[in-house]
């Protein structure tokens, strides 16, 4: 379980460095919640 949280924090980070994307629209994307993605990454 762990590694595949980790798994979604790193994709979820590297989204956000290689758009640029805001956290709004990277849990858009991701389908989380706002303040999951802000707590996560």
């Amino acid at each position: 379980m762990y590694d595949e949280m980790r798994q979604r924090i790193i994709k979820e980070a590297r989204y956000i460095a290689e758009t640029g994307a805001t956290v709004r629209q990277t849990a858009q994307v991701f389908r989380y919640s706002k303040s999951t993605v802000h707590t996560v990454v």
